[in-house]
């Protein structure tokens, strides 16, 4: 059960918590290719065929496992080698990639999001914590945040406990104060759990637990819920 008088701070999951990633990737992957067709069309042609593209990003993890915490340097070697597979110039990977990450960050917010981003940054310090790249200030809500802690600057990812520890730190708290949000189970419940943290998953699909000897503090559909306890708990 979660125990809201231990609560000082707010970590919180970005993607897929609060918003959904997917349509934001396969955007920018879009927009990424456009831009390929017209500047470099052999590696635009390359990019196109899901065979060969997965075994370039199998290659660059495998090859790269120093890079495995940071999506944005994985996914920008991941375009430097498909440029030199098709005997494009390497050198355009770097505009490649910025055209990638720009629409990436045009995210939409799940409807309950920003008003509890809100609500709860109203009553605690809050900490982003991500595996993701996205951006906080362009997207807009980096004013509602004490800190953002992600993967790539940090250097290890979530379910690491160190990542979690420095989101505490982040606000200058012990790891038993801190309330982690998020939707995936392993990185986000679990993680937390290892890390001494309590935790909240938000089960936006309705998905059963998997996990019968260890509980998340609080499940929710939204996030409307969570801010609906803290209310009702004064």
């Amino acid at each position: 059960m979660l125990d809201l008088t231990r609560v000082r701070a707010i970590s919180i999951d970005l993607d897929d918590t609060l918003w959904p990633i997917w349509p934001c990737i396969e955007r920018a992957e879009k927009v990424l290719h456009e831009w390929l067709v017209i500047n470099a069309p052999m590696a635009a042609a390359l990019f196109a065929n899901p065979q060969a593209l997965r075994e370039i990003r199998q290659h660059m993890t495998h090859q790269r496992p120093d890079l495995k915490h940071d999506l944005s340097a994985l996914r920008r070697e991941s375009i430097r080698m498909a440029l030199y597979r098709a005997g494009e110039n390497p050198l355009l990977a770097d505009t490649a990639f910025d055209v990638f990450f720009s629409e990436r960050q045009r995210v939409t917010l799940f409807e309950d999001a920003l008003p509890a981003i809100e609500f709860l940054a109203g009553r605690f310090p809050l900490v982003s914590l991500s595996n993701g790249n996205a951006d906080l200030a362009r997207i807009g809500v980096a004013g509602h945040f004490r800190a953002a802690i992600c993967a790539r600057e940090f250097g290890v990812a979530k379910p690491d406990p160190r990542i979690f520890h420095a989101a505490a730190g982040a606000v200058d708290l012990s790891p038993e104060q801190v309330l982690h949000v998020g939707d995936d189970v392993l990185l986000d419940v679990l993680g937390a759990h290892n890390a001494g943290m309590q935790s909240v998953w938000v089960n936006r699909n309705a998905s059963l637990w998997p996990h019968p000897q260890e509980q998340p503090g609080f499940e929710c559909a939204s996030l409307s819920e969570l801010c609906a306890l803290f209310t009702s708990r004064g």
